[in-house]
Protein backbone atom coordinates (compact mmCIF):
# COMPACT_ATOMS: atom_id res chain seq x y z
CA UNK A 1 0.00 0.00 0.00
CA UNK A 2 2.87 2.39 0.77
CA UNK A 3 4.44 1.91 -2.66
CA UNK A 4 1.02 2.26 -4.34
CA UNK A 5 0.41 5.56 -2.56
CA UNK A 6 3.93 6.74 -3.48
CA UNK A 7 3.32 5.97 -7.15
CA UNK A 8 -0.13 7.57 -7.38
CA UNK A 9 0.77 10.75 -5.47
CA UNK A 10 4.10 11.26 -7.26
CA UNK A 11 2.54 10.64 -10.70
CA UNK A 12 -0.28 13.14 -10.28
CA UNK A 13 1.96 15.47 -8.25
CA UNK A 14 4.41 15.75 -11.14
CA UNK A 15 1.56 16.46 -13.56
CA UNK A 16 0.25 19.21 -11.28
CA UNK A 17 3.58 20.79 -10.34
CA UNK A 18 5.33 20.75 -13.74
CA UNK A 19 3.62 23.92 -15.09
CA UNK A 20 4.70 25.72 -11.90
CA UNK A 21 8.27 24.44 -12.09
CA UNK A 22 8.86 25.23 -15.77
CA UNK A 23 9.32 29.03 -15.29
CA UNK A 24 11.65 28.37 -12.34
CA UNK A 25 13.64 25.84 -14.38
CA UNK A 26 14.07 28.48 -17.09
CA UNK A 27 15.26 31.09 -14.57
CA UNK A 28 17.83 28.65 -13.16
CA UNK A 29 19.10 27.87 -16.65
CA UNK A 30 19.26 31.46 -17.88
CA UNK A 31 21.42 32.67 -14.97
CA UNK A 32 24.48 30.74 -16.20
CA UNK A 33 23.25 28.56 -19.10
CA UNK A 34 24.06 25.40 -17.14
CA UNK A 35 21.81 22.48 -16.30
CA UNK A 36 18.93 23.61 -14.05
CA UNK A 37 19.15 20.31 -12.21
CA UNK A 38 21.69 19.05 -9.72
CA UNK A 39 21.98 15.28 -9.80
CA UNK A 40 23.20 14.25 -6.36
CA UNK A 41 24.47 10.81 -5.43
CA UNK A 42 22.66 9.60 -2.33
CA UNK A 43 22.60 6.35 -0.38
CA UNK A 44 19.25 4.61 -0.41
CA UNK A 45 17.66 1.42 0.88
CA UNK A 46 20.12 -1.35 1.76
CA UNK A 47 23.02 1.03 1.17
CA UNK A 48 22.47 1.15 -2.59
CA UNK A 49 23.35 4.51 -4.13
CA UNK A 50 20.97 6.31 -6.47
CA UNK A 51 20.92 9.59 -8.39
CA UNK A 52 18.61 12.12 -6.74
CA UNK A 53 17.23 14.91 -8.92
CA UNK A 54 17.15 18.36 -7.34
CA UNK A 55 16.32 21.71 -8.86
CA UNK A 56 19.68 23.50 -8.68
CA UNK A 57 19.82 26.25 -6.05
CA UNK A 58 23.59 26.78 -6.07
CA UNK A 59 26.25 27.80 -8.54
CA UNK A 60 27.26 25.15 -11.04
CA UNK A 61 29.67 22.53 -9.59
CA UNK A 62 29.11 23.82 -6.04
CA UNK A 63 29.57 20.26 -4.76
CA UNK A 64 33.24 20.34 -5.77
CA UNK A 65 34.03 22.52 -2.74
CA UNK A 66 33.75 19.40 -0.56
CA UNK A 67 31.31 21.03 1.89
CA UNK A 68 28.21 18.87 2.41
CA UNK A 69 26.11 20.94 4.84
CA UNK A 70 24.74 24.29 3.72
CA UNK A 71 24.12 27.40 5.80
CA UNK A 72 21.53 30.02 4.88
CA UNK A 73 24.25 32.53 4.00
CA UNK A 74 26.32 30.10 1.91
CA UNK A 75 27.91 32.12 -0.90
CA UNK A 76 27.23 29.25 -3.32
CA UNK A 77 23.45 29.83 -3.18
CA UNK A 78 22.21 31.84 -6.17
CA UNK A 79 19.49 34.55 -5.95
CA UNK A 80 16.91 32.29 -7.61
CA UNK A 81 18.29 29.47 -5.44
CA UNK A 82 17.23 31.34 -2.30
CA UNK A 83 13.64 31.31 -3.55
CA UNK A 84 13.89 27.65 -4.52
CA UNK A 85 15.08 26.77 -1.02
CA UNK A 86 12.50 28.97 0.71
CA UNK A 87 9.60 27.18 -0.98
CA UNK A 88 11.30 23.74 -0.99
CA UNK A 89 11.06 23.50 -4.79
CA UNK A 90 14.31 21.52 -4.86
CA UNK A 91 12.62 18.81 -2.79
CA UNK A 92 9.41 18.79 -4.85
CA UNK A 93 11.47 17.78 -7.89
CA UNK A 94 12.34 14.59 -5.99
CA UNK A 95 8.86 13.31 -6.81
CA UNK A 96 10.63 11.90 -9.87
CA UNK A 97 12.72 9.67 -7.61
CA UNK A 98 9.57 8.61 -5.75
CA UNK A 99 7.93 7.67 -9.05
CA UNK A 100 11.00 5.61 -10.01
CA UNK A 101 11.04 3.82 -6.66
CA UNK A 102 14.36 5.21 -5.39
CA UNK A 103 12.57 7.15 -2.67
CA UNK A 104 9.28 7.24 -0.80
CA UNK A 105 7.08 10.21 0.02
CA UNK A 106 7.80 9.63 3.71
CA UNK A 107 11.00 8.25 5.18
CA UNK A 108 14.35 9.29 6.64
CA UNK A 109 16.02 11.92 4.46
CA UNK A 110 18.77 10.49 2.22
CA UNK A 111 22.40 11.40 2.86
CA UNK A 112 25.47 11.21 0.70
CA UNK A 113 28.08 8.49 1.25
CA UNK A 114 30.39 10.81 3.20
CA UNK A 115 27.69 11.06 5.88
CA UNK A 116 26.42 7.48 5.85
CA UNK A 117 30.01 6.24 6.23
CA UNK A 118 29.92 7.93 9.65
CA UNK A 119 26.77 6.11 10.74
CA UNK A 120 26.93 4.12 13.94
CA UNK A 121 25.61 0.55 13.97
CA UNK A 122 22.31 1.92 15.28
CA UNK A 123 22.05 4.54 12.53
CA UNK A 124 22.62 1.97 9.79
CA UNK A 125 19.06 0.81 10.46
CA UNK A 126 18.03 4.05 8.70
CA UNK A 127 19.13 2.37 5.47
CA UNK A 128 16.65 -0.49 5.91
CA UNK A 129 13.86 1.53 4.25
CA UNK A 130 13.53 3.80 1.23
CA UNK A 131 14.58 7.36 2.06
CA UNK A 132 11.81 9.94 1.86
CA UNK A 133 11.03 13.50 0.85
CA UNK A 134 9.68 14.25 4.31
CA UNK A 135 9.54 12.83 7.84
CA UNK A 136 9.53 14.13 11.41
CA UNK A 137 12.92 15.81 11.10
CA UNK A 138 12.14 17.47 7.75
CA UNK A 139 9.62 19.64 9.57
CA UNK A 140 11.42 20.02 12.90
CA UNK A 141 14.71 20.95 11.23
CA UNK A 142 13.33 22.74 8.19
CA UNK A 143 15.45 25.69 9.37
CA UNK A 144 18.65 23.64 9.10
CA UNK A 145 20.26 26.26 6.85
CA UNK A 146 19.62 28.98 9.45
CA UNK A 147 21.02 26.78 12.23
CA UNK A 148 24.26 26.29 10.30
CA UNK A 149 24.57 29.89 9.08
CA UNK A 150 27.74 31.79 10.13
CA UNK A 151 29.31 28.66 11.63
CA UNK A 152 32.95 28.06 10.74
CA UNK A 153 32.51 24.33 10.11
CA UNK A 154 28.89 23.60 9.06
CA UNK A 155 29.61 19.90 8.49
CA UNK A 156 30.87 19.45 12.05
CA UNK A 157 28.03 21.56 13.44
CA UNK A 158 25.53 19.39 11.56
CA UNK A 159 27.01 16.24 13.11
CA UNK A 160 26.98 17.73 16.60
CA UNK A 161 23.68 19.65 16.66
CA UNK A 162 21.34 18.12 14.09
CA UNK A 163 22.39 14.57 13.19
CA UNK A 164 21.95 13.18 16.76
CA UNK A 165 18.29 14.18 16.84
CA UNK A 166 17.55 13.75 13.14
CA UNK A 167 18.79 10.15 13.23
CA UNK A 168 16.76 9.39 16.34
CA UNK A 169 13.62 10.77 14.71
CA UNK A 170 14.29 8.67 11.62
CA UNK A 171 14.62 5.54 13.74
CA UNK A 172 11.40 6.35 15.57
CA UNK A 173 9.60 6.71 12.25
CA UNK A 174 10.85 3.31 11.07
CA UNK A 175 9.80 1.63 14.31
CA UNK A 176 6.30 3.11 14.12
CA UNK A 177 5.64 3.49 10.40
CA UNK A 178 2.09 2.93 9.18
CA UNK A 179 0.14 4.23 6.21
CA UNK A 180 -1.81 6.48 8.60
CA UNK A 181 1.42 7.97 9.99
CA UNK A 182 2.62 8.62 6.43
CA UNK A 183 -0.58 10.48 5.60
CA UNK A 184 -0.31 12.49 8.82
CA UNK A 185 3.30 13.50 8.05
CA UNK A 186 2.39 14.51 4.48
CA UNK A 187 -0.43 16.70 5.78
CA UNK A 188 1.82 18.18 8.48
CA UNK A 189 4.45 18.96 5.84
CA UNK A 190 1.83 20.92 3.90
CA UNK A 191 0.69 22.63 7.11
CA UNK A 192 4.30 23.61 7.87
CA UNK A 193 4.39 25.73 4.69
CA UNK A 194 1.82 28.02 6.29
CA UNK A 195 2.50 27.48 10.00
CA UNK A 196 5.59 25.59 11.03
CA UNK A 197 4.79 26.23 14.71
CA UNK A 198 1.44 24.43 14.47
CA UNK A 199 3.01 21.53 12.59
CA UNK A 200 5.71 21.18 15.24
CA UNK A 201 3.08 21.25 17.98
CA UNK A 202 1.22 18.34 16.35
CA UNK A 203 4.48 16.43 15.89
CA UNK A 204 5.53 16.88 19.52
CA UNK A 205 2.14 15.55 20.63
CA UNK A 206 2.52 12.58 18.31
CA UNK A 207 5.99 11.85 19.71
CA UNK A 208 4.63 12.05 23.25
CA UNK A 209 1.89 9.57 22.33
CA UNK A 210 4.63 7.23 21.06
CA UNK A 211 6.33 7.56 24.48
CA UNK A 212 9.51 8.99 22.98
CA UNK A 213 12.37 10.04 25.27
CA UNK A 214 11.50 13.37 26.91
CA UNK A 215 14.79 15.00 25.83
CA UNK A 216 14.00 14.30 22.19
CA UNK A 217 10.47 15.62 22.62
CA UNK A 218 11.86 18.85 24.13
CA UNK A 219 14.29 19.24 21.23
CA UNK A 220 11.49 18.54 18.75
CA UNK A 221 9.44 21.40 20.18
CA UNK A 222 12.34 23.69 19.17
CA UNK A 223 11.84 25.83 22.25
CA UNK A 224 15.31 25.13 23.66
CA UNK A 225 18.72 25.74 22.12
CA UNK A 226 20.29 22.84 20.28
CA UNK A 227 23.35 21.44 22.00
CA UNK A 228 26.05 18.94 20.98
CA UNK A 229 25.01 15.35 21.62
CA UNK A 230 26.29 11.91 20.60
CA UNK A 231 24.48 10.29 17.66
CA UNK A 232 22.37 7.21 18.48
CA UNK A 233 24.54 4.20 19.25
CA UNK A 234 27.52 6.34 20.34
CA UNK A 235 28.60 7.67 23.71
CA UNK A 236 30.80 10.51 22.45
CA UNK A 237 30.07 13.74 20.63
CA UNK A 238 31.48 13.91 17.10
CA UNK A 239 34.65 16.08 17.22
CA UNK A 240 35.89 15.83 13.65
CA UNK A 241 34.21 16.11 10.27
Amino acid sequence: MKRLMDFIVSFFGLIFITPILLPVIFLVWVQDYKSPFFIASRVGKNGISFRMAKLRSMVFDANKTGVVSTGANDARITPIGSIIRKFKLDEISQLWNVLKGDMSLVGPRPNDKAETDLYTSSEKFLLSVRPGITDFSSIIFSDEAEILADLENPDLAYNQLIRPWKSRLGLIYIQNQTLLLDIQLILLTLLAIFSREKAITFISRKLESLKVDSNLVDISKRQVNLYPHPPPGADKIVTER
